[in-house]
């Protein structure tokens, strides 16, 4: 802040941030540096910019507004080019004939006003936006600066660039096409974008009258800037070139995969191509590598917790389930248990569909229905393979489920996946597919149900106070002694959101004699959860609630992801 915006001061003193002692040692304190007082108000965070904006406002009888809180939709947007909207640090938020409502950051800069007029050809009503705000804003509507992204769309709307199909007569091998060509560069700039904001997967919509891009970041799908809806079969044909998809066939689902360099960094992508009502939408999910160098504490476990997982994927044989919904991260932690237990004195073997990550030193064989390579087919054959350990993607059927438990009951360690709701219930669901209760007894080890939650960002986490009716549905008692509760303010880190990264909560049942004797009983799953309460099974919500009392999460967060865990 420079120093002719020394006039805030008095509007910061009227609202009760500073008083007129502080102002006079913080001018001699600004002199002395040769810096505004403002600014060294800043950088001391005796003020914040929200707080800097709100007497902007007051000074100038300005409305104040919050643009991470407003929807701003892509027509409305174009009324502000790129370029413009990035010169003088504008973003539109409303329009009603010649009159454009637009924030910026600072209404005393009257030129910029003057110079926006004369450019957008419109009566201006301004309000006021911290420069964070602005800056979010912009990223999110005209693309980043360091991304061509937006640009690309806008000189592809713009009608500057002709875009016909992909290739003529349907047909085209991908080698002949200009690695320039702008939907080349259109769609590489998506993947790159989705990869900077770690985000797991990129949806690719086709709406009745536009074509939606959405990121799912930490669970969360985000929408983003998306291209003209006469750019979606060229977008799409692309993507199946790239994926090795016959970009002849629309009438039915594939599936492909597409490797990606980022810099030095290679990415593979998984994707999948569904006919709707209105073209073919295409799901890509980003396999993150490096996910897969996660330790066990890093996948969100305590240290008691962690013991007790370390204990069980030591063991010899037997099998450990590990439950939950789709895209609980089920897979990650199997990956991460065979990272710790890789060995060169064990052969380690898994079966997948498909095979997510290349692992060094394991062997994985990729299941193909079309050829006959069932789940069934490829563990029955592994076997001869003289494993130490068997990861099995998923039980699915009896068969795939009996040659699992006669592995493990022949001295083989296997890891594998169930969709369940909790622990308990992997028991009840391997008794249902057809596995006799004593074999379900004498093999399983442990069974393990997890959810993600978004951690809080460390950039903007800040002490927060939670509501008594939060605490109850958490089973906290206000009066924690040693209770760390933590909420994100929301940051250019967190992309506003207060969070992120995501990591497990968990419910760990281990089974001992008392428990194995109910489950060859063929009891209820209810009176097997009860069992595993008296055992010290601790919850989903209840390691949760711990996790929220550590301030690595919200409240809201462990109360959406169990929301069916209540006793």
């Amino acid at each position: 802040m420079a120093a002719k915006d020394d006039y805030l001061l008095e509007n910061l003193i009227d609202l009760g941030y500073v008083n007129y002692g502080q102002v006079e040692a913080l001018k001699a304190e600004a002199e002395a540096a040769g810096s505004g007082v403002v600014d060294l108000m800043l950088d001391k965070r005796i003020i914040t910019s929200a707080i800097l904006t709100q007497a902007k406002a007051a000074h100038f009888g300005v409305e104040m507004i919050t643009l991470s809180d407003v929807r701003l939709d892509d027509e409305l947007i174009s009324s502000v080019r790129r370029d413009v909207a990035k010169r003088y640090r504008v973003v539109p938020v409303f329009r009603h004939g010649n009159h454009l409502t637009i924030a910026l950051a600072d209404p005393s800069d009257l030129n910029t006003i003057d110079s926006l007029q004369h450019i957008l050809r419109a009566e201006l009503d301004l309000r006021v936006a911290s420069d964070e705000d602005i800056d979010a804003a912009l990223k999110k509507y005209y693309g980043a600066d360091d991304s061509d992204l937006g640009k690309m769309i806008q000189d592809i709307t713009e009608g500057e660039v002709e875009v016909g199909a992909i290739g003529a007569g349907g047909e085209d091998n991908g080698e002949t096409v200009d690695a320039d060509a702008p939907i080349i560069k259109l769609v590489n700039g998506i993947i790159l974008d989705a990869f900077k904001m770690r985000a797991s997967d990129i949806h690719l919509e086709p709406l009745a009258k536009s074509f939606r891009v959405r990121f799912r970041i930490d669970g969360v799908l985000h929408e983003m800037k998306s291209p003209p809806k006469r750019l979606q079969a060229s977008i799409i044909s692309r993507l199946k070139i790239q994926a090795n998809m016959s970009i002849a066939e629309k009438r039915i689902p594939q599936d492909g995969r597409i490797q990606s360099q980022v810099g030095v960094k290679t990415i593979d992508l998984r994707v999948s191509c569904l006919p709707t009502n209105h073209g073919e939408s295409i799901v890509m999910r980003i396999l993150d590598k490096e996910g897969l160098k996660l330790g066990l504490p890093e996948l969100g476990f305590f240290t008691d917790d962690q013991q007790t997982f370390e204990r069980l994927i030591a063991l010899p044989d037997g099998i450990l389930l590990v439950t939950g919904p789709t895209g609980s991260g089920k897979t990650t932690t199997l990956y991460s248990c065979l990272n710790f237990i890789n060995r060169p004195d064990r052969k380690i073997i898994t079966v997948e569909d498909p095979v997510e990550y290349v692992l060094a030193g394991i062997n994985q064989v990729q299941v193909s229905e079309a050829i006959g390579m069932t789940f069934a087919m490829a563990l029955r054959s592994m076997l001869r393979q003289a494993p130490n350990v068997v990861m099995l993607g998923e039980i699915r059927d009896y068969e795939t489920a009996s040659i699992a438990i006669n592995a493990s009951l022949t001295g083989h360690l296997v890891f594998s996946t169930l969709h369940t709701n909790d622990a308990p219930g992997a028991v009840t669901r391997l008794i249902d597919i057809g596995v006799k209760p004593f074999l379900v007894a004498s093999s399983t080890r442990a069974m393990m149900a997890q959810r993600l939650v978004r951690k809080i960002c460390k950039k903007c986490a800040a002490p927060f106070t939670y509501s008594e009716t939060e605490l109850r549905a958490l089973g906290i008692d206000p009066g924690t002694q040693g209770a760390n509760f933590q909420k994100g303010k929301g940051c250019s880190e967190c992309n506003k959101s207060g969070c992120k990264g995501r990591f497990g909560i968990f419910e760990i049942f281990v089974l001992n004699d008392e428990a194995r004797k109910l489950v060859y009983d063929k009891v209820p799953s209810s009176v097997l959860r009860a069992q595993a309460r008296e055992m010290g099974m601790r919850t989903l919500r209840e390691d949760g609630a711990r996790k929220v009392v550590a301030g690595l999460t919200t409240a809201e967060e462990v109360i959406r992801a169990t929301t069916g865990d209540v006793e």
